[in-house]
């Protein structure tokens, strides 16, 4: 890899460039201007040169110093001294940039920093994630996109269903890079890679990764991905921003909400982004501060695309005092004057730290980052400390006593209905008599289950000649039964002897044959002494019926 560590130099001669002595045409350079930029940062100093130069690029510097405009000015400057070629089969513009980044709030904010940019060019661009329908994003690609900004998730889906063509595309970026392999993206990125083309005519695409930390495992990834990419480190690795006052205070964990809610009225805080390590948590506490007063809304996976949208929208305004929020939006929210962050509990991976305070002291404002710790929470702060190779000042605060609702345990979830096997069972029509289901016994035979699986069946009463007083019939050795409409059921017998569950057992040669007839049973039981049985009886009945002819 090419170092490029410059940081003095770039810092030296700042205040004498200007985006358009980078190499930026006029319409960009005015674009930028009339969103209140005059001087590039020093990111941005190194990277447009180096993108404008064609060649792969690594980059990393503090987040919230423009890392955004460090690839999407070169990229607009490249695309426009470059003529698109139509695409052979679709007659359109084929996309010539993209875009990948790991969360939806980023992929929008990247997309309307191009927008923006790019207002004076004849570029045109659109942004595709997950959560919403896929349905306008596949009318949008019918029309001309030059740059797409896209979610890999959703990307594939498009790939799947063939909306969209990456044939044709020139440059690529990995934005927040490291997150992309935290949040297992790197088999999303290698498919997506398969799909483009690694040369245009004679030109090989252009790979970029930007990212806020770097880490051991993104150099591992740059090495097997780019093409002996240039190196931008402007600043200490993992360093965070000099204008973000950072604070601890050491408090018991149930105290927490208690003393959040005393600082945002004392202090009158009218813009503070809470950061939970769990949507639960998140959930939890926009709740509690809503009971005291304090408008507050959690964003995190489990929203729906929409509210997330809109709860980041009403912060931005200032229409909403707190937004409480999971490290999802710790990733390249850019929310100007952001004035206070406030750590509600530490992020288990330190670098999302740096994430996370990132959020306010951009674009050369001061921000304030709190972090409100307890004891168990010891190992995390250390972590923390030693990765960005810097003592936090700490101070111990008391006389917040936790409400039973701060230290109730999370209720257990309700244990989950077991899956039905076969077909749901049909809810029965208004005023009709419930179906009875009925489960079978591991004998074969059916009974009533009574709502409750593996009960047995009451065996029915019967009267003196077997019959059961519903009006069926026990079935003769014959296997004829009554015409009554009801199909035969055998009893399931309670013991070895073979007697129905209500009826004492008795030995199987006392066992007799039971009449359809409803006359004296004491006389039949006679007769039937006298009658053969089995294998005789059928000779016997057979030579009756002959005679009988």
């Amino acid at each position: 890899m090419i170092q490029a560590d410059a940081f003095l130099f770039i810092e030296f001669f700042l205040n004498n460039l200007s985006f358009a002595s980078l190499g930026l045409s006029a319409p960009i350079v005015r674009a930028v201007t009339e969103r209140g930029y005059t001087q590039p940062t020093p990111i941005q100093a190194q990277a447009i040169p180096a993108v404008l130069s064609g060649g792969d690029l690594l980059a990393g510097a503090q987040t919230g110093t423009g890392k955004t405009a460090g690839f999407t000015l070169p990229i607009l400057q490249r695309l426009t001294d470059r003529a698109a070629k139509r695409g052979a089969t679709t007659g359109r513009q084929p996309i010539r940039a993209l875009v990948l980044t790991p969360t939806r709030e980023l992929a929008a904010q990247v997309e309307e920093s191009v927008r923006e940019y790019s207002k004076y060019l004849q570029l045109s661009s659109t942004v595709v994630f997950g959560g919403v329908s896929i349905n306008p994003q596949i009318a949008r690609f019918k029309k001309t996109v030059d740059i797409l900004v896209a979610t890999p998730g959703r990307l594939l889906d498009h790939v799947q269903q063939k909306t969209v063509d990456l044939s044709q595309v020139e440059i690529l970026v990995l934005d927040e890079a490291d997150r992309m392999l935290d949040m297992g993206f790197v088999r999303d990125i290698k498919k997506v890679l398969a799909l483009l083309p690694k040369k245009i005519g004679d030109m090989p695409r252009q790979n970029l990764l930007f990212s806020a930390t770097f880490s051991d495992e993104i150099k591992a990834l740059a090495d097997s991905l780019l093409n002996n990419p240039a190196l931008i480190e402007v600043a200490r690795r993992n360093a965070t921003a000099e204008l973000v006052t950072q604070k601890v205070m050491l408090i018991e964990k149930g105290a927490k909400r208690a003393l959040l809610s005393h600082l945002i009225k004392q202090n009158n805080w009218h813009q503070v982004l809470v950061f939970m390590r769990t949507k639960h948590g998140a959930n939890r506490l926009a709740e509690q501060l809503g009971k005291d007063g304090i408008s507050a809304l959690a964003i995190h996976g489990n929203k729906s695309q929409g509210a997330r949208t809109r709860a980041l929208a009403e912060f931005k305004t200032g229409d909403l005092q707190v937004l409480v929020a999971t490290d999802i939006a710790a990733r390249g929210l850019d929310i100007e004057q952001l004035p206070h962050v406030v750590n509600f509990e530490l992020p288990n991976v330190p670098e999302d730290y740096v994430h996370r305070i990132g959020r306010t002291g951009r674009a050369g404002a001061s921000g304030e980052a709190l972090s409100l710790v307890s004891p168990d929470e010891a190992d995390y702060l250390r972590d923390i400390e030693r990765l960005i190779k810097r003592t936090l000042p700490r101070e111990t605060v008391t006389g917040f006593v936790a409400s039973a609702e701060d230290v109730a345990p999370r209720p257990p979830r309700e244990p989950r209905n077991p899956r039905p096997q076969g077909r749901a069972p049909q809810k029965p029509k208004q005023g009709a008599a419930p179906a009875q289901r009925s489960d079978r016994s591991r004998s074969g035979n059916t009974g009533n289950s009574n709502g409750q699986s593996g009960q047995k069946k009451p065996a029915p009463a019967r009267d003196a000649n077997g019959n059961t007083r519903g009006g069926r019939q026990e079935p003769s050795r014959s296997g004829n039964t009554q015409a009554n409409g009801n199909q035969p059921q055998r009893a399931k017998p309670a013991n070895r002897t073979g007697a129905p569950a209500n009826k004492p057992a008795r030995p199987p040669a006392q066992k007799q044959n039971q009449s359809r007839s409803t006359g004296n049973t004491a006389a039949q039981s006679t007769e039937s002494k006298d009658k053969p049985t089995g294998i005789k009886a059928s000779i016997v009945k057979s030579f009756n019926a002959w005679r009988g002819r």
